[in-house]
């Protein structure tokens, strides 16, 4: 590896035979990673922008072993960096320009997965061991994962969000009952079947994690489904095209006024991107779907065309993954990219679950903070 600098001092390049991969030195200043520029038991930023001068340039650039020597002018400062953090952090490639791209992180799945549902026992959870450490990966990866063997009390999942979060309250409450009602405020309090769906669309932010806790489980029917909304998107992209861009493209609108005193709204796209194109939301649920006004009157029609077969392939059994819940079980799932549903149940017996919201950042942060303890560890 050999470094290189720029005639100006105002780019780094660090190249091996054929390959090479350039920094530009602002960048460089803004991440060093010494005690004056960065807090050393949290890692945050000590300094502003504004603190780095304004034309900052490299005068020179060592590589000793695995580090790369750098001092930056004028403020005569030397800072070392390690050189496979750099690379890790390399930021020089072409530009995507694939609309709908997946994060590495993230596995798609449809009903072939039915016989590997991420699956996880309680107690083992409560250890905090390998067990934890596995199935927070799969759900982090899938996007869904179910628990057996928890304890059969009212607000037993909250001991669930314990293991990752914290409970999201709603104005349905710190959580919700799901059971059969008389006069009910919303349609997943009956015992009709439910068309997979992303719950609480009309909510920006919308809830990015949701548990469903069982307490009992006597009625016939009421099986849980769920859905990768993501393969149901790359899908949908395959068969067409200008089905996924059009869903991508517009705003959908979405409501909720079940109550007094509550007008829930939001206006987001059913297929969500980020600016370079990623895939990182699905929102889907008829039942909250408001008047569509943000597509222009020459694009309604293929609109809906492409919300139509959006629902056939969430529809599909080849999609689904199904399996029942008995009383001390529960799932997570991903909100902002799983779909749920449920099979319609028999007025006879009981049906009665509990579920709660909360936010996949803890969930994700948990994952994270217990894959650098595992590379420490390796070290």
């Amino acid at each position: 590896m050999q470094t290189t600098l720029s005639q100006d001092g105002a780019v780094l390049t660090l190249s091996n035979n054929d390959q090479s991969t350039r920094f530009h030195a602002i960048w460089l200043r803004d991440n060093a990673q010494d005690p004056e520029t960065r807090a050393q038991a949290n890692g945050q930023r000590l300094i502003a922008l504004r603190d780095i001068p304004q034309g900052t340039y490299m005068s020179t650039a060592r590589l000793d072993g695995g580090q790369v020597s750098i001092t930056f002018e004028p403020e005569q400062k030397t800072v070392e960096y390690d050189l496979d953090w750099l690379l890790a952090h390399a930021y020089d490639r072409p530009p995507s320009t694939t609309r709908g791209w997946i994060s590495k992180d993230i596995a798609t799945w449809d009903a072939t997965l039915q016989s590997n549902v991420p699956t996880a026992a309680f107690p083992e959870l409560e250890r905090r061991g390998a067990a934890f450490a596995d199935w927070i990966d799969q759900v982090t990866r899938f996007g869904f994962g179910k628990i057996e063997a928890g304890p059969i009390a009212e607000g037993a999942l909250y001991q669930v969000v314990d293991l990752f979060g914290f409970v999201r309250e709603t104005n349905y409450g710190r959580l919700f009952e799901v059971r059969t009602e008389v006069n009910p405020t919303n349609l997943a309090f009956t015992g009709l079947g439910l068309q997979a769906h992303t719950d609480n669309p009309y909510r920006d932010p919308v809830p990015s994690i949701q548990v469903l806790y069982c307490l009992e489980s006597s009625a016939a029917g009421g099986e849980n489904m769920v859905v990768d909304g993501f393969a149901c998107a790359q899908r949908l992209q395959q068969e067409n095209p200008a089905y996924f861009d059009v869903l991508a493209s517009y705003c959908a609108r979405f409501e909720y006024a079940g109550e007094d005193g509550v007008c829930l709204t939001s206006r987001r796209p059913l297929i969500e991107l980020s600016p370079d194109g990623e895939l990182i939301g699905v929102r889907f649920n008829n039942r909250s779907l408001a008047a569509i006004t943000d597509v222009p009157f020459d694009q309604m029609d293929l609109w809906y065309a492409a919300y139509r077969r959006l629902g056939e392939i969430i529809d599909d059994p080849a999609m689904e993954v199904v399996f029942r819940l008995d009383p001390g079980e529960a799932f997570v799932v991903d909100n902002t990219r799983v779909l749920h549903a449920r099979k319609a149940y028999s007025g006879t017996g009981k049906r009665w679950l509990q579920g709660c919201y909360a936010d996949k950042d803890g969930l994700r942060s948990t994952r994270d903070a217990l894959l650098r303890q595992t590379q420490e560890a390796a070290e």
